[in-house]
């Protein structure tokens, strides 16, 4: 029978600082992204220092690319305004082709940094991404934010302040995210080549959630499109380009196992984490304050679940 959401988006309250499910999605993904890249860093050639660099270069990055888009793309009308409430990520606004394209310029500055091969590791930190964005869909829903079209089927949902009971399609594309996942890991199992496994994910991510989105409800931008449909066809147009490239470069591919293990930079071997250590817990615990609403909508919307929410020093009074 249909659904109605009454979830709390909010985990808990600590010090006026709000720890919303939507943020749990963060730490959960980072968090097994670290631990993938341990259980694998022997074939990357990493140490664990660098597992952990890795690691922070993909948070910073999926943070500043998810923020970015938010306020420069959806609601530059809001922050032109409101210019202190840009690193306000406590107060609400990511974007998820933000995430993805912040993510990879990490990983891509960490390669060059380290002078590593880029495509070997964004195959290995595939997985790991349909993983965090399935978690992400999930958190989307706990919070009861992004509605899809009007329906009658038996699993639809009546989500807060959206007339009628509609498609989920956050749960939809959450679960289209953790089906990517064995086909992912198939690729892998069969050796493919290098920079084949993340251009699948490119393609699969972005194609798959075109007829996903055809159900959710979007603002309509100049060219005509949703602006979420306009990023799925570049990405998944950028899929098939790179599949074809990576096909024609690898024909007569055979698959090595032990291809890049012995890329490993030996005078970091046994090196301590050191500060990276601290500062990525620091992380983990600080992404928690995430909701995954617009900036200007968490008063109106939950303030009178968490009257704190409007009042707190954490979440100031926002004009409208």
């Amino acid at each position: 029978m249909p659904f109605v959401h009454r979830i709390d988006p909010v985990i808990g309250t600590v010090l006026g600082a709000h720890f919303w499910w939507y943020g749990l999605s963060y730490t959960l993904g980072f968090l097994n992204a670290h631990l993938f890249l341990r259980r694998h860093r022997d074939a990357l050639g990493l140490s664990l220092r660098s597992v952990y660099s890795l690691t922070l270069c993909l948070a910073v990055g999926v943070l500043l690319g998810g923020r970015l888009l938010v306020v420069f793309d959806h609601e530059w009308d809001f922050y032109r305004q409101h210019l202190a409430l840009i690193p306000a990520v406590w107060l609400g606004g990511m974007a998820t082709h933000g995430l993805l394209a912040g993510g990879f310029a990490g990983v891509l500055a960490f390669c060059l940094w380290r002078r590593l091969p880029f495509r070997p590791v964004s195959d290995a930190l595939a997985i790991p991404a349909a993983l965090i964005m399935g978690f992400g869909r999930i958190g989307n829903f706990i919070d009861g934010q992004i509605v899809g079209s009007l329906t009658s089927v038996p699993w639809a949902v009546q989500f807060p302040e959206a007339a009628g009971f509609r498609h989920p399609v956050v749960l939809y594309d959450g679960l289209k995210n953790f089906l990517i996942i064995p086909i992912l890991w198939w690729a892998r199992r069969r050796g493919a080549p290098p920079g084949r496994i993340a251009a699948l994910f490119v393609l699969l991510y972005a194609g798959l959630r075109i007829p996903i989105d055809l159900l959710r409800e979007y603002p309509i931008n100049a060219l005509g499109l949703p602006t979420g449909q306009g990023f799925n066809v570049i990405m998944a147009a950028a899929g098939v380009a790179l599949l074809i490239v990576n096909w024609a470069r690898h024909r007569h591919w055979a698959p090595s196992p032990d291809a890049i293990g012995d890329q490993r930079i030996a005078s970091e071997s046994e090196a301590a984490p050191g500060w990276r250590r601290p500062i990525f817990a620091m992380v983990l615990l600080a992404v928690l304050v995430i909701p995954s609403d617009a900036t200007r909508d968490i008063p109106s919307r939950y303030g009178h679940r968490h009257p704190g929410l409007e009042y707190s020093s954490m979440y100031p009074r926002i004009p409208r």
